[in-house]
């Protein structure tokens, strides 16, 4: 049975080969370019499409979480536990699904220099994992660093 509930209303992109990240959900374009040029085959490294795309991502939007899961259904706890920080707050936010594309979630941790998932961004700045998003929550930190972006 097919279900009836209405999908989200995206609009951010974020660019990536053949495909782009509206939002939560990777989108494929093209067959004939491949994500996987995103990282280099030999070094594993991340390439300059890639870093290209993550950064006008980052940039046109105030609040990124790179996370495993959605926001409608994380995938893991301390994902979980940054949606429902940042659910607390009331204020829009993108997420991207890092388990949707291994070039993603390769990427973002050399893009960020941090190792593991979730990752969010602030105002186009690496603001931290889980662990610091709990910290600067609990002090007020977060919610003045949202208040402030949300208001710039």
């Amino acid at each position: 049975m097919r279900s009836t509930r209405a999908q989200p209303k995206v609009s951010a992109k974020l660019a990536l080969g053949s495909a782009f990240f509206q939002g939560e959900h990777l989108v494929k374009e093209k067959k004939s370019r491949s994500v996987a040029k995103a990282t280099s085959p030999t070094t594993g490294q991340m390439g300059p499409e890639l870093k290209e795309a993550l950064d006008k991502f980052v940039s046109d939007n105030k609040l990124v979480l790179f996370m495993k899961g959605t926001k409608d259904f994380p995938q893991c706890g301390f994902s979980n536990t940054c949606v429902q920080i940042l659910n607390q707050f009331g204020a829009p936010y993108e997420t991207v699904n890092v388990l949707e594309d291994e070039a993603i979630r390769q990427g973002m941790k050399e893009y960020s220099s941090w190792p593991t998932f979730p990752q969010m961004y602030i105002d186009g700045e690496f603001y931290g994992g889980c662990d610091i998003m709990i910290e600067t929550y609990q002090s007020g930190e977060l919610q003045e660093e949202i208040e402030k972006t949300m208001a710039s």
